[in-house]
Parts: structure tokens; C-alpha cells; sequence
């Protein structure tokens, strides 16, 4: 008896942006708070000295990163074990992750925080462009793949056409388009992360302006980032429907 495969169960984004963004970003900014007050009253505590009334302070701040940061960390555990394989976008992220919370309880200069967040979308950048010139282009993984387009129908149709080649050259130029959404978050990360970390680490301060960060990631970096990401996914459909004389509906997987 052939066993009937079970569909893949979908992301869902309303869990992911709750445990990616918005609670990290009010237990940072939360906890920390709560952290504050407690140090200043027993700041205000006569029978307590002033370097226990620091160490509350710090304890609660540190906490507020670790509580805060599992959420996600333990998120892209989870995102593994569900498709049981490794998605380097989750991995990517982990690691990320992980940093920003190395960086903070090391309590190392915030401008760290802000190269490390440059660097990953800037790498994955580098990595669209340098893959072109290989047999595995990245952009057949994040756009031209078989979750989102009929390949194998596609495929057919330009040979048909003629048109394998050009559309070679249609995904080289959609891989620039890619490229430049990474590129273009590389430096909206980097202009966030250095506008708005400008407290000490390890204070109450620093934790509610990295909440602010995380916050303020998907409007600011996110979603133009998605945006251009968007446009080259309009252009490849596209390029494809010219080259094909396929309409979307025959190139498109229905979700």
C-alpha cells in the first residue's frame, strides 16, 4: 500500500515575528526596566551598600539579554528539528543571535554589535554574486525553487523556445537584484545598531535600546529589504512568462 505524504506543515508568521521580535524586544526592555528600579531602591536601602544595589541592577540586565535571546535561539532549534534538515537562513540567524547575546553579556564596545550586523546580510550578499559564476547559484535556492515555481514545466518550455540561455542571463541579473536587498540590509542594520546603542553594556539602558532595535528591525530593515526582495521575484516571473509564453498560473505552485 503506497503511503499518501503527509503535506509540509507551513511557517506560521504571526509565531515567528512573536518569538523573533516582539517578545525579545519586551523582555529587554521590560526586565531591564524592572532591573532599574530594583537597584535604585536598594540604592535607597540604607542597610545596603551601594555595590549590591549595582549588582541587582546587573543580575536583572543580564538576565533580560539570556531570557530574552533564548526565545529566538530556541525558535531556529525548533524550525531544524521540524524540517529535520539545515536551513541556512535559521542557522544564520542563530549565530546572529547568539553574538549579539555574546557581545552584550561580555559587556564588549556596542560598536561590535554593529559590524556583526552588517556583516551576516553583507556576507549573504557576497555569497549571491560570488555563486553566479558557480553550478548552485543561491538565488535558485531563495527564489527559483521548486516551492515556489513548476522548475520541471519551466524548464520544458525554454527548451521548447529556445530560450535556456537567456534565461541564464535572466537569473544573473535577478541574483544583483538579490544581492542588493542583502547589501541594502547590511546597511540599515549598521545605521540602526549604531543610532541606537549608545549606552554602556550591561546597563538597564543598553538592554531597552537593543529592545529598540529589535523592535524596530522589521519596519526599518525587514521590510525594504523584502520590498526589493519582491521586485526581483517580479522580474524573474516575468522574464519567465516572455521567454515561455507560459502564463503565472502554469509557472506558479499553487500555495
Amino acid at each position: 500500500m503506497t503511503q499518501v505524504k503527509s503535506p509540509e506543515k507551513r511557517e506560521s508568521m504571526l509565531a515567528n515575528m512573536l518569538l523573533n521580535i516582539v517578545i525579545p524586544t519586551l523582555i529587554l526592555m521590560k526586565m531591564s526596566e524592572n532591573a532599574f528600579v530594583a537597584g535604585q531602591l536598594a540604592n535607597i536601602d540604607s542597610l545596603i551598600n551601594s555595590e549590591l544595589a549595582a549588582s541587582y541592577a546587573a543580575y536583572g540586565t543580564r538576565w533580560a539579554i539570556i531570557v530574552a535571546l533564548s526565545f529566538p535561539i530556541l525558535y531556529g532549534i525548533r524550525d531544524f528539528q521540524r524540517a529535520k534538515k539545515v536551513n541556512l537562513f535559521s542557522a544564520l540567524g542563530v549565530i546572529s543571535i547568539a553574538l549579539t547575546g555574546g557581545i552584550s553579556l561580555l559587556e564588549l564596545d556596542p560598536k561590535y554589535i554593529a559590524i556583526k550586523e552588517a556583516t551576516i546580510p553583507g556576507l549573504i550578499g557576497l555569497a549571491t554574486l560570488i555563486s553566479v559564476k558557480t553550478r548552485f547559484p543561491l538565488v535558485k535556492t531563495l527564489i527559483y525553487n521548486d516551492k515556489i515555481l513548476k522548475i520541471d514545466r519551466i524548464a520544458e518550455a525554454l527548451n521548447e523556445h529556445n530560450a535556456t540561455s537567456a534565461f541564464e542571463d535572466t537569473l544573473k541579473k535577478a541574483s544583483w537584484i538579490v544581492a542588493s536587498s542583502f547589501f541594502l540590509s547590511s546597511f540599515l542594520n549598521y545605521m540602526l545598531a549604531k543610532i541606537l546603542l549608545v549606552s554602556p553594556p550591561g546597563t538597564a539602558a543598553y538592554n531597552e535600546e537593543l529592545g529598540k532595535m529589535t523592535g524596530l528591525s522589521f519596519p526599518v530593515i525587514a521590510l525594504p529589504a523584502t520590498l526589493v526582495l519582491m521586485g526581483a521575484l517580479f522580474y524573474l516571473f516575468r522574464s519567465i512568462t516572455k521567454l515561455t509564453n507560459l502564463s503565472l498560473d502554469e509557472i506558479i505552485i499553487e500555495q
